[in-house]
């Protein structure tokens, strides 16, 4: 057996061996690309981003490149285990590690952070501990949340103070100050048009705010990033089920437990919200209407059961129903934490009332 043949079984084989078999950045299963410098085993997607790291990652293919005796051993003693501990050592809780089926920017700046940058390093993060002031100042383009034009705002992150505020102008107070603990931040490309879209989403007088800003460059906050469980389309009925059904747009808060319902994809206030508790606590998600119900234009339908009331939805097509209901389902069975406990006893208070 020559090299060439010796050293691609030795690849192979490493490859199977623990966290090796998953792409070391998003998760990818069968990673076939690797970094020969900094000893990972990526997927092909993230391969194009490792590309752009100039000076501190190179790649090449498992399978189609000629791999020499010392990159092989340079594989052998790091692996996606050994680079994981160091890169991802210290990320703080609240940081969204991008899966296989999230967005390119998003995945972008999480190997920016980790490997450019080395954010989450033991010595990054003794660095950042020395540092009193955590604050970032940049421009974001903010969709007014009437006129819905996209403007350029001033954005302050004040991470010791857990504020972010945003300014029109830069002498005067700001126009919305949020709380960085009670907010969630998701990367929205397609919902907002922009390679670099983000939705912000906060409470803000007892109503859940949404807000849609982008960046030119790409500079976001990756670190105040979660995803949703599920968004899109379903049309809806009133409590009665009499009421005509009527399209809405649906986001399924995985985190929250709520589901929050538009009249337009992009609008900066809820019509109105759902929580969706427990199984143990009486909510369920079953597949078809109440007899005799039947939908608008869509009639494969949806209903969530609460301790309140049935809710009615349906949904475009078989596909978007399975969906739906596997994402339901993940919301329902997922263990409550001890605020989502707060909300439902809140909740059952007033049905007593």
């Amino acid at each position: 057996m020559d090299n060439w043949d010796r050293n691609k079984t030795i690849l192979l084989e490493l490859l199977r061996e623990g966290e090796n078999s998953e792409c070391a950045d998003c998760g990818a299963s069968d990673p076939d690309w690797a970094s020969y410098t900094l000893g990972v085993f990526i997927c092909l997607n993230c391969s194009g981003i490792h590309r752009n790291l100039s000076g501190i990652s190179r790649v090449k293919s498992i399978r189609l490149d000629f791999w020499d005796h010392d990159l092989i051993e340079k594989m052998r003693k790091c692996g996606n285990r050994v680079a994981k501990k160091h890169y991802e050592a210290n990320i703080p809780p609240f940081y969204y590690k991008p899966r296989a089926s999230d967005c390119v920017v998003l995945k972008e700046q999480w190997i920016r952070a980790k490997y450019e940058r080395e954010e989450f390093t033991d010595i990054v993060t003794k660095l950042q501990k020395s540092v009193t002031s955590g604050n970032r100042v940049g421009y974001l383009w903010k969709r007014g949340k009437h006129n819905r034009n996209f403007q350029k705002r001033n954005f302050r992150l004040l991470e010791k103070e857990g504020l972010i505020l945003y300014y029109a102008k830069e002498d005067e107070e700001p126009k919305g100050v949020i709380q960085v603990s009670g907010l969630n931040a998701t990367f929205q490309p397609e919902k907002i048009g922009n390679p670099n879209g983000l939705q912000i989403t906060y409470l803000k007088d007892g109503r859940t705010r949404s807000m849609f800003v982008y960046h030119k460059n790409g500079k976001l906050i990756p670190k105040l990033t979660r995803d949703y469980a599920k968004e899109g389309y379903m049309e809806k009925t009133g409590p009665t089920q009499k009421e005509p059904f009527k399209r809405r747009w649906f986001t399924l808060d995985n985190q929250d437990r709520k589901l929050l319902y538009f009249k337009e994809p992009l609008d900066a206030y809820a019509q109105g919200e759902v929580f969706i508790g427990h199984s143990e606590y009486g909510y369920n998600v079953i597949e078809g209407l109440p007899p005799g119900l039947k939908g608008n234009k869509w009639k494969l339908g949806i209903t969530i059961g609460t301790p309140e009331r049935k809710f009615v939805f349906t949904c475009r097509d078989d596909q978007d129903l399975k969906e739906w209901i596997v994402a339901f389902k993940e919301v329902i069975f997922k263990p409550m934490s001890p605020q989502d406990y707060t909300v439902e006893a809140t909740l059952r208070r007033k049905q007593r009332r």
